[in-house]
């Protein structure tokens, strides 16, 4: 039976992750983006159960406490988790599924899934990250020095992953994101299993 590929995608705030990655979903046929659970307020514009399940701290304590996430992490004071049965029932249905989490999370996953394919967006430079994070409009300067600070952690754990992609250019990063995940329905085992007996038919 067809299975899925699970990719962990990570970068610091402002690397321009979510936009690569809606445009990766958009573009690929079966693979979809798993929404995960937050204990944060939504943002102007963002929907419950679109860009994020949206719970309360003692909701996410018992989703925690039932073991019914994949991962989970603490970030800027709130809570960040993956729905465990989500991802594995989209991936029993051979759909690939793109975590879009932090590099705690990620550390997490990689222990449960070691197959995980992991890959972290890098900015080209720290002053251009800045600019970015002041562009979203999203935070004050308080917090924008603090996802700043943030960053410098968050980077140092690039090492961990698989793959690194600068995102300088949009286009030529989501050519480079998309190349990656193509490259991996490719592999044998996975022809195979879309394909059982396709080798033995092909030679007689």
């Amino acid at each position: 039976m067809p299975y899925g590929q699970l990719f962990v995608i990570s970068a610091p705030s402002g690397a321009g992750k979510t936009s690569l990655i809606a445009a990766a979903v958009e573009s690929i046929t079966d693979l979809a983006v798993s929404i995960s659970h937050t204990t944060r307020c939504p943002r102007s514009g963002e929907k419950d159960g679109r860009d994020y399940h949206f719970v309360s701290t003692s909701e996410f304590q018992k989703l925690i406490e039932s073991e019914a996430l994949f991962e989970h992490a603490e970030v800027f004071s709130n809570f960040y988790g993956t729905s465990r049965r989500a991802v594995e029932a989209q991936l029993a249905s051979g759909i690939d599924v793109i975590l879009e989490i932090d590099w705690q999370g990620a550390a997490q996953v990689r222990q449960i899934a070691p197959e995980t394919v992991s890959i972290f967006i890098l900015p080209p430079t720290r002053e251009v990250l800045r600019e970015r994070l002041i562009e979203r409009n999203q935070d004050d300067t308080f917090i924008i020095d603090a996802r700043m600070d943030e960053a410098d952690e968050t980077i140092n754990q690039a090492t961990h992953f698989d793959y690194w992609i600068i995102n300088d250019d949009f286009k030529t990063t989501l050519d480079q994101l998309r190349s990656i995940i193509l490259s991996y329905r490719q592999r044998r085992a996975r022809i195979r299993s879309k394909n059982p007996g396709f080798l033995e038919h092909l030679l007689g």
